[in-house]
C-alpha cells in the first residue's frame, strides 16, 4: 500500500484556528491538485475531528476526473476512510451518503449501540482495544484492493501514521496566511516525537497560489 499525506497550512504551521474552523488557505490551483490526487486514489481517509469540525463529503469533484475512473473501471469516486475509534461519526455526515464506500474504523472500546448505528451506512472495521490499530486497519484495508491512500487529515490522523510507519510521501501547500495559536491545530499534532524523528527527503517545489507547494519522501 502507497499512504499519500496531503495538506495545506499556513506559512506558520496551522491547518485552521484555534476554533477548528476550517479556513481558506489555498486557491483554485491547489484545489485542482488536490482534486486529481483524489482522483487517483484508491481510498481517501480522514480523521474524526474532520468529519466532526468539516464534514467533508471526499469526492471528486471534476466531472471529467471522475469520468475518467469510470473509463479505467473503477467507481466514479474512491472509497471514503474514517478512523474513528470511539464511532463517533454522525449517523449524518456528508461522508456516509452513497456518493461512495465509505469505510469507518473503529475500536473494541466504541460503543455497540453506535458501531451498529454506523454500519447501517458504512462498513466497519474493528481493529485495535482503546484506539484504531492503524497497521491492522489498514492491512484490512488492502484486504479489500484499496492500494493508494489519500490522507487529508487531521493534524492527531496524520501524526499516528507517521508513528506507525505508514506514510510514504507528504505533499504540503503552504500558503500565504499567518492563523497563529497554541490550540490550534498543526500538521501533525498527537503526542510529538522525542527521539527517532521521521527523515524526509524533498522531492518537488512548486510556487502555487500566492503559497508554495512541497512534495517529501519519507527516507527509507
Amino acid at each position: 500500500m502507497h499512504v499519500v499525506v496531503n495538506a495545506a497550512m499556513s506559512a506558520d504551521g496551522k491547518l485552521s484556528s484555534r476554533r477548528r474552523e476550517q479556513i481558506a488557505i489555498s486557491g483554485d490551483a491547489d484545489f485542482d491538485r488536490v482534486d486529481r490526487l483524489r482522483a487517483d486514489s484508491d481510498a481517501v481517509v480522514v480523521g474524526v475531528g474532520t468529519v466532526l469540525a468539516d464534514d467533508p463529503h471526499l469526492t471528486v469533484k471534476d466531472e471529467n476526473l471522475r469520468d475518467e475512473r469510470r473509463t479505467n473501471g473503477k467507481p466514479a469516486n474512491p472509497a471514503r476512510v474514517v478512523v474513528d475509534s470511539s464511532a463517533r461519526t454522525p449517523s449524518s455526515a456528508e461522508v456516509l451518503d452513497d456518493a461512495a464506500t465509505t469505510y469507518v474504523c473503529v475500536s473494541d472500546a466504541a460503543p455497540v449501540e453506535q458501531r451498529a448505528a454506523l454500519a447501517e451506512h458504512a462498513d466497519l472495521i474493528t481493529a485495535g482495544e482503546e484506539r484504531v490499530d492503524l497497521l491492522r486497519a489498514f492491512a484490512a484495508l488492502q484486504e479489500q484492493g484499496i492500494e493508494r491512500v489519500m490522507v487529508e487529515g487531521g493534524g492527531e490522523l496524520i501524526f499516528s501514521l507517521f508513528e506507525a510507519g505508514l506514510v510514504d510521501d507528504l505533499s504540503v501547500f503552504v500558503g500565504p496566511k499567518v492563523i497563529g495559536g497554541r490550540d490550534a491545530p498543526t500538521l501533525a499534532d498527537g503526542d510529538g516525537f522525542v527521539e527517532n524523528f521521521p527523515e524526509l527527503e524533498l522531492g518537488e517545489v512548486e510556487r502555487l497560489d500566492g503559497g508554495v507547494l512541497l512534495t517529501w519522501r519519507v527516507a527509507d
